[in-house]
């Protein structure tokens, strides 16, 4: 079934294998894209994955969480954004650009020494900082800065819109009771805290009409000791998205505070693998959309069997693919495993001048 051809909204797809929205540290100082992340894209078009997701795209200003991401929020993004999807199309792939807001997970050293903006002023204890809360004429902002996002990616040729609602940032923050303590009408119970994701959406929505392909990115858990989103309730949100037209969800989970990670270690043996499985399944039994499942797959043959028994969908890898971008190929070939050794040490981006696979650069030098 992994090699089988697939549609996606009305997309074809060669294979089942997606690639995971994955950062890059590729971009410049300003967000523009460089001939370098194009030949990156360009290795994972040739490499034979049947969807490339890009790293998160910033919708607001505010919202940079990592350093040298790739810009969405203003129309002079476009052209590069044209250039990299025209690079991708022209080998037979197709891409489609996640659009993120970090929300409370951003260093403040990236928005100018401001504090980063959250439904509510809860700690983050990773960063060791506390954010400020959104007033409500800021919420409007950020909403409408989704569907602005939407609407340049559609603009630059991609072939759809995957939404960051996953691992503790803004949209997930909304979503979450432990990050959004409101009493308003964006939070105090599950109705309200999904409002902020709903207009979002509708924003999105709007921007690029009903035929283009969106999607998104969520935590089935927060994997936090006390409180957050837990399987039960992310269902319910999944449930909710696809009565108003989600076209797919990627299921994943934590943040940055989290007992348990979305990227983990020591991934070393067969039943290591596919660790969001079970709610996959539970996703995958109780919707009628298209589900992917993402963590820690490394085997062709866990890949296939996760299809095989009704898990998910389609299959999608992050770590592997920074160090073995042609992994579909190798897969297809006969390679049974990939030689990522989820050590993390590709995430240790404040280090690297680009994330790129450290245990590879050793060997070659």
């Amino acid at each position: 079934m992994l090699f089988e051809p697939y549609v996606l909204k009305d997309i074809r797809l060669d294979n089942r294998l997606v690639r995971s929205a994955t950062y890059e540290k590729g971009a410049d100082n300003e967000g523009f894209i460089t001939p370098e992340l194009i030949q990156r894209y360009e290795a994972l078009a040739r490499g034979g994955v049947g969807l490339i997701i890009t790293g998160g795209a910033p919708v607001h200003q505010s919202g940079r969480f990592v350093p040298k991401m790739v810009g969405i929020y203003d129309d002079k993004y476009i052209d590069g954004l044209s250039a990299l999807v025209s690079a991708v199309h022209a080998l037979g792939g197709k891409i489609a650009v996640q659009i993120a807001h970090g929300g409370r997970q951003c260093y403040p050293e990236l928005l100018g020494g401001e504090l980063p903006i959250a439904p509510s002023a809860v700690h983050e204890p990773v960063l060791n900082i506390t954010p400020r809360e959104m007033a409500d004429e800021e919420i409007w902002t950020m909403i409408h800065a989704f569907g602005e996002a939407a609407g340049r990616a559609k603009a630059a040729g991609f072939d759809g819109v995957q939404i960051h609602g996953a691992h503790g940032y803004l949209v997930s923050q909304f979503l979450s009771s432990h990050t959004n303590r409101r009493t308003d009408n964006w939070g105090g119970d599950e109705g309200r805290r999904f409002r902020f994701l709903e207009e979002v959406y509708k924003a999105i929505r709007e921007a690029v009409g009903v035929d283009y392909l969106v999607f998104i990115k969520m935590n089935s858990s927060d994997h936090l000791c006390c409180g957050g989103l837990r399987p039960d309730e992310s269902l319910r949100i999944a449930q909710r998205l696809q009565a108003i037209g989600i076209d797919a969800v990627e299921v994943s989970g934590g943040m940055y505070e989290s007992s348990l990670r979305p990227a983990r270690t020591k991934i070393l043996h067969p039943e290591d693998e596919a660790y969001f499985k079970e709610p996959a399944a539970l996703f995958k039994m109780s919707l009628n959309i298209p589900v992917i499942l993402v963590g820690g797959i490394r085997t062709r043959a866990i890949a296939e069997e996760m299809l095989e028994l009704g898990y998910a969908d389609l299959i999608a890898m992050s770590r592997p693919l920074i160090r073995e971008p042609d992994l579909p190929n190798k897969f297809m070939a006969g390679k049974d495993k990939s030689d990522c050794q989820s050590c993390n040490a590709c995430m240790n981006f404040r280090k690297l001048d680009t994330v790129k696979c450290v245990q590879l650069q050793k060997l070659e030098t």
